[in-house]
């Protein structure tokens, strides 16, 4: 337990318990519906079963079966794919792939569209980056040993394909990472040892530089899920689950300056513990999120298996005082 002051929070909603027993809920994506911000999309997989779409009310709206899904990322790329929705695959544990869906924002389902090879190693965590320069899409597959391949995806035709254009690799076990699409930065939780910073452009630099320490401060390892706030063009703040003690860990932008953590305690739902993949969007999403929508997972939903809470960014503002930095 850190012994640092910890703010506390509660989720507004929740998501139906996923199917499956045990450690089964993973990692969550939102779809902002720019017309209508109430209607948009959570995309969160079931990492022995497959993946669902949820409303905003927390209710599954459609399940696609794909066994061995682990985190996902989406982007709207749009041409004929729209909505891609990608998600690090562990079927084969001997070589990792990224499955790819399009997300289908009128029936709400996913529609398959193969799986593009990484390369040799167990596929663990995964984001995408769409390069502001250009659109360039790109995935990070951060595999279970702490590499990290960096994909090039080509979304012109009606499948995606792709090809892996370098390596990155921290020391030990790693999984959450997130893009900031407009600084070009990546950021890593390496489990046991703390979160990481890479510069995200292929040709770029492939050394690492330490944010934070899992060392029972800011941060109790584990170090989980990582998600971003983004404000102006290189401010905000990035969000890291902190596993150990059932937190999260918050950071200044663009220093990455550590400015306090937070709990999700019981309330309307009840609480957070254990939490693995978290995601972030700001923007109106309604009545109940209208300044931003946080989905975390719920690693102890008992007596019902795990799901994915729903916070409102205010109320996490609220508690914080984040005005001040």
């Amino acid at each position: 337990m850190s012994p640092l002051s910890t703010a506390s929070v509660s989720a507004r909603l929740e998501t139906q318990p996923v199917a499956s027993v045990d450690d089964a809920a993973d990692d969550p994506a939102i779809w902002r519906n720019a017309a209508y911000p109430a209607q948009s999309l959570i995309v969160g997989t079931d990492k022995r079963a497959g993946i669902h779409v949820y409303d905003l009310q927390g209710r599954q709206v459609s399940f696609t079966p794909s066994p061995r899904l682990n985190n996902v990322d989406l982007r709207d790329v749009g041409g004929s794919i729209g909505v891609l929705v990608a998600a690090s695959d562990r079927q084969d544990l001997a070589q990792a792939q990224m499955a790819m869906f399009r997300l289908d924002t009128d029936t709400k389902g996913l529609v398959p569209l193969g799986s593009i090879a990484v390369g040799a190693g167990e596929a663990y965590g995964m984001c995408l980056w769409q390069r502001a320069s250009d659109k360039a899409l790109f995935g990070f597959v951060v595999l279970k040993d702490g590499r990290i391949d960096q994909i090039a995806i080509d979304t012109n035709g009606a499948v995606p394909t792709g090809k892996r254009v370098r390596s990155l690799k921290l020391g030990t076990q790693s999984e959450g990472c997130v893009v900031d699409d407009r600084t070009g930065i990546l950021y890593v939780a390496e489990e046991d040892v703390g979160l990481w910073q890479f510069d995200a452009s292929p040709d770029g630099s492939t050394i690492p530089t330490a944010i934070a320490k899992a060392d029972g401060n800011e941060i109790v390892m584990d170090a989980e899920g990582v998600a971003l706030a983004p404000s102006g063009s290189d401010g905000g703040y990035v969000v890291v689950s902190s596993q150990g003690d059932n937190a999260y860990a918050l950071y200044k932008l663009p220093e990455a300056k550590y400015v306090g953590r937070f709990r999700i305690n019981d309330g309307k739902v009840d609480g957070v513990q254990e939490t693995d993949g978290i995601e972030l969007m700001l923007g109106d999403f309604g009545s109940d999120f209208p300044s931003g929508l946080l989905v975390v997972q719920d690693g102890d939903n008992r007596p019902a298996t795990q799901n994915f809470k729903l916070v409102s960014w205010a109320d996490v503002v609220a508690a914080f005082g984040w005005a001040k930095h």
